[in-house]
C-alpha cells in the first residue's frame, strides 16, 4: 500500500505527496544529476503549456555531506553544498493534484523548477509514457554514453601492477 501525506503552503490546499517508488527514485536521481542544457532541450517544450502552482518556490541553502569510511565503516561529517529545493504542484484541468519536487546541487533554481515540474507530470499516467519516451531516455541514454567514454579513458591510463614471485627450487 503506497502511503500518502498531505503538504500545506501558506494560502493554499494540500497537495498528495506518495512514497517515492523505486520508479520515481530512479527518475528523480537522473533529472537531478542531468546536465541543465540537455534536460532543458528535451524538456521545455512539454512543459511550456502546463500550469503549475508553488507550494514551495525555489530555496537555496547548505546540505551537510556525509559518508561512511570504506564505503561500509562509520559515517562522518564530510562538510557542507549548496543545494536548491523547490515544491510545486500540477494544476491543469482534469489532473490529479499532483506535488512535484526538486533538488539540486548548486544555485540553479531553473533546474530544481524542471525537475519539479517533469516529477509532477511523471507521476500523471496520462503524461508519464511521453515524458519516459521524450525525456528520460535520451537523458539515461546520454549519462551511459558519457560513464562509457569516462571508463575508456580512465582504462587507457590504467597501470597495471604485479609481483613477480622467485622460483623455488
Amino acid at each position: 500500500m503506497e502511503q500518502v501525506s498531505q503538504v500545506h503552503a501558506p494560502g493554499s490546499v494540500g497537495a498528495q505527496i506518495s512514497a517515492p517508488s523505486a520508479a520515481r527514485v530512479a527518475w528523480l536521481g537522473l533529472l537531478a544529476q542531468a546536465p541543465w542544457e540537455e534536460l532543458d532541450s528535451l524538456s521545455k517544450s512539454l512543459v511550456a503549456d502546463v500550469r503549475f502552482e508553488w507550494l514551495r518556490a525555489p530555496q537555496q541553502g547548505l546540505t551537510l555531506v556525509r559518508a561512511r569510511i570504506g564505503n561500509s565503516g562509520d559515517r562522518f561529517n564530510v562538510g557542507e553544498a549548496t543545494l536548491t529545493r523547490c515544491t510545486l504542484r500540477l494544476v491543469e484541468p482534469g489532473a490529479p493534484p499532483l506535488a512535484g519536487v526538486g533538488y539540486v546541487l548548486g544555485r540553479s533554481a531553473a533546474h530544481a523548477e524542471r525537475m519539479a515540474q517533469l516529477d509532477a507530470l511523471l507521476q500523471w499516467d496520462a503524461t508519464a509514457e511521453a515524458l519516459t519516451r521524450d525525456v528520460l531516455t535520451p537523458l539515461e541514454q546520454a549519462r551511459s554514453a558519457r560513464h562509457r567514454a569516462e571508463v575508456a579513458s580512465t582504462q587507457s591510463s590504467r597501470v597495471q601492477f604485479f609481483v613477480l614471485q622467485p622460483e623455488t627450487p
